[in-house]
C-alpha cells in the first residue's frame, strides 16, 4: 500500500461520474507554448528508468485489453494499486505505473507509455517532483510537463478525457506544501482551460481545521498513511 491510495480510491467513485457526463465534443489543440525541450531530462529519464518501461512493454505484449479501457499512468500509487480492477469496474483498465516516477520522465517516456493503447480516458497520478529536495521542479515545470504530456495523449486519441489526480499533503513533507499546492494549482489553471481536462482535487481530506496534515492520517514516519487515512476515501 501507498500513501496515496486513498486519493486513487476516492478517484474510483469520481471518475464514473464524470465519464457518464462527458460530451462528444474533442479536445482543443494545445498551444505552441506548451511544448518542452525533453533534451534536457532525457538522460537523467532514460539511465534511471529505461528498465521500468521496458518491463510495461512486457505487460503491452503479455496483456489484451478493450479499446474502451481506462489508461492510467504514473508513479506508485498507480503500480501497486493491486485491486484496480475491482475498484472501476465495470471499466476496464490498462495500468502502467513505476514507483517513484516524475512528470520529467512521464514526458521523455510518453510515446511508449500511451502509444501502445487504445483507449477512452487517461487518468495520471505522479507525486514525485516536489518533495522539499534539491532536484525539485518548480510548479509550473509540473504543469508545463503535464501540458506536454496532454499533447501526446491528444496525438494519440483527440478525443480522450485527460484526468490528473493531484498530489497531497503528508506531513514528512509538508515543508514542501505551499510549493506542492502551487503545482496543484498551476495544473488545475490549465485543466480549465482546455477541453476534456480535468483536475481531481482531494487535497483537503488531509488537513484538520487549521491547514495541517491530520496525524491521525499518518503512521510513525509521518509520510504513509495509517489504516484510518487508507479507509478514509
Amino acid at each position: 500500500m501507498n500513501r496515496h491510495n486513498v486519493v486513487i480510491r476516492l478517484t474510483a467513485a469520481i471518475l464514473p461520474a464524470i465519464l457518464a457526463s462527458l460530451s462528444a465534443a474533442g479536445s482543443e489543440s494545445l498551444p505552441s507554448s506548451e511544448q518542452v525541450d525533453l533534451d534536457k531530462y532525457r538522460a537523467a529519464a532514460v539511465e534511471r528508468w529505461a528498465t521500468a518501461i521496458a518491463e510495461l512493454e512486457v505487460k503491452d505484449k503479455a496483456e489484451s485489453h478493450p479499446d474502451d479501457s481506462i489508461l492510467f499512468v504514473g508513479s506508485s500509487s498507480i503500480r501497486r494499486w493491486s485491486n484496480i480492477a475491482a475498484d472501476m469496474a465495470p471499466y476496464q483498465v490498462i495500468q502502467r505505473g513505476y514507483g517513484g516516477a516524475r512528470w520529467a520522465d512521464v514526458a521523455v517516456f510518453a510515446e511508449r507509455l500511451i502509444s501502445p493503447h487504445k483507449f477512452r480516458a487517461v487518468v495520471f497520478f505522479v507525486g514525485n517532483d516536489i518533495t522539499g529536495g534539491g532536484e525539485d521542479r518548480t510548479p509550473a515545470e509540473v504543469a508545463r510537463l503535464f501540458a506536454y504530456v496532454v499533447g501526446r495523449v491528444r496525438e494519440h486519441n483527440a478525443e480522450a478525457p485527460v484526468f490528473y489526480i493531484a498530489v497531497t499533503p503528508t506531513e514528512s513533507r509538508f515543508a514542501a506544501w505551499p510549493e506542492v499546492r502551487a503545482g496543484n494549482t498551476a495544473v488545475r489553471q490549465f485543466c480549465e482551460r482546455w477541453k476534456n481536462t480535468y483536475f481531481i482535487g482531494t487535497e483537503s481530506i488531509y488537513l484538520d481545521a487549521n491547514g495541517n496534515p491530520r496525524p491521525e492520517l499518518f503512521v510513525a514516519d509521518k509520510l504513509h498513511l495509517s489504516r484510518d487515512g487508507y479507509t478514509l476515501g
